[in-house]
């Protein structure tokens, strides 16, 4: 009995003369609940990769990033991160919303390390916890199915530069997006988005985009 493998990888697994390892690698390294190695690295993370599927069984990969700890584990088998203002397509939020299975991905670049959950996810906006977030929209509980380290193989070592000027922080204001500054997206801003561009003043789309290109930080 596997909680990981279908008939698929199976077939595959019997094709490279692999299953042998696949069930030991299951057998070793899955887990069903987080145990305190794997909470001090994912609380210690600042971002991670977010895989959904929306109801037409199309994935989509997001990347989730904030402050250190905005990924919470809540006990042994339930972590909770926030969901922060984005582009207003809530594709992963609505996925999630219709669709609960999630895949994460948790990597650290410079050691190289990562770390994979499969779990089942709900999104609410009156959790508890959403108070405790800030700048937060939603909240998102995601309850442990499997868990397991992968190798660092093929994972290139980089280095974190710095820290994103967006990622809400306890103390600081969050600064105004600056792609909400184009003047092609001004008429559907929301109320409080348009009286912050009111008085940030609006920008071309050439201009943001060639932030973009160059790596300007305040793109």
């Amino acid at each position: 009995m596997t909680r990981l493998y279908g008939e698929e990888h199976r077939k595959l697994q019997d094709a490279f003369d692999s299953r042998r390892m696949a069930d030991r690698i299951e057998q070793i390294a899955m887990k069903t609940e987080i145990g305190d190695d794997e909470r001090a690295f994912i609380e210690s993370r600042d971002m991670f990769f977010l895989s959904t599927v929306d109801e037409r069984g199309r994935p989509t990969v997001s990347y989730k990033g904030g402050m250190p700890g905005f990924v919470r584990v809540i006990d042994a088998a339930t972590i909770a991160f926030p969901s922060y203002d984005g582009n207003g397509m809530y594709l992963s939020m609505g996925n999630i919303a219709g669709q609960s299975e999630v895949g994460m991905l948790f990597i650290d670049f410079e050691r190289p390390f990562r770390l994979r959950l499969q779990g089942r996810a709900t999104v609410t906006r009156d959790d508890p916890l959403l108070a405790t977030f800030k700048d937060a929209e939603l909240v998102v509980r995601v309850a442990l199915s499997e868990l397991w380290m992968n190798c660092p193989r093929y994972i290139h070592r980089y280095q974190r530069v710095q820290t994103s000027r967006y990622a809400p922080s306890d103390g600081a204001e969050t600064p105004l997006c600056e792609w909400k500054r184009i003047d092609a997206v001004g008429d559907v801003l929301r109320p409080h988005e348009t009286e912050a561009v009111a008085r940030a003043g609006t920008i071309g789309i050439e201009e943001w985009m060639g932030r973009v290109i160059t790596g300007d930080e305040k793109a």
